[in-house]
């Protein structure tokens, strides 16, 4: 398989960065994404020439780490998969492929395919935890949750943090992610205690980092690797209208 493929390649943050075509032949139609991008890099090293930076850790779609922006869709071209699962035979012999990295404000540039996305850790650690008590692990069936509940809060749980919901979005909007992080807690009775405070203040923090609001295009969960539902965006809502008229923060 022979490929061109245009990629953005930017040397930091203040630097105007640009797209570099490059050619790859003989491609094996059974690599992942990465695995053609480990490639070029090869390819590059041997030339003397600056490798591609972009993100990867687990390659297995669980990490999230794999945040590439390719033909113009997150993660590529095929629904419910991350970058690292993305295989070159979903792609045309001849194709032109152009990656770039996630474009939104909250997540700045640091180098070619690289953004900071730490702005999700301030935003889990504004609230996304639980208050439990030290000791010895507790028998399963101690706190019994209904089914529907469980896998209901395990769906929300499924979010991996990549960032795709962002990347999507015409207004850079980190809703579902936010919503699925504060929807998995407050399904659960372990999440109760912080209930209300978490989602004033992860919702909060949002704000603060510059993430916009919902377009309701629901690009989000089409682009989304897990394929987390939009319904957690009103769970979200619903939760925040609640606290807001509730909480002693009022």
């Amino acid at each position: 398989m022979n490929l061109t493929l245009n990629v953005w390649r930017q040397k930091g943050p203040h630097d105007k960065g640009g797209f570099v075509k490059y050619e790859m032949t003989d491609i094996n139609h059974h690599m992942s994404f990465l695995e053609m991008m480990d490639v070029l890099n090869e390819q590059l090293v041997k030339k003397g020439e600056e490798p591609v930076h972009f993100d990867h850790d687990c390659r297995e779609g669980i990490c999230g780490s794999c945040a590439m922006h390719i033909d113009g869709r997150p993660h590529g071209p095929m629904q419910g998969t991350a970058t690292c699962q993305l295989h070159m035979r979903v792609f045309k012999d001849g194709d032109t492929i152009t990656v770039e990295p996630w474009r939104a404000k909250a997540f700045p540039v640091i180098k070619d395919l690289v953004v900071d996305r730490s702005a999700f850790d301030r935003i889990i650690q504004a609230g996304g935890y639980v208050s439990v008590n030290t000791g010895g692990v507790p028998d399963a069936n101690e706190i019994p949750v209904p089914k529907k509940i469980a896998d209901e809060a395990f769906n929300a749980a499924t979010c991996i943090s990549c960032g795709a919901c962002v990347a999507a979005c015409k207004n850079a909007s980190a809703m579902l992610f936010v919503a699925a992080k504060v929807s998995q807690l407050a399904l659960l009775p372990q999440g109760k205690v912080e209930r209300k405070n978490r989602v004033e203040k992860m919702v909060a923090q949002m704000d603060a980092e510059g993430f916009g609001n919902c377009t309701n295009t629901q690009a989000c969960s089409v682009e989304c690797p897990k394929e987390i539902s939009q319904d957690f965006i009103a769970m979200m809502n619903r939760e925040y209208i609640t606290a807001k008229f509730t909480s002693d923060n009022v």
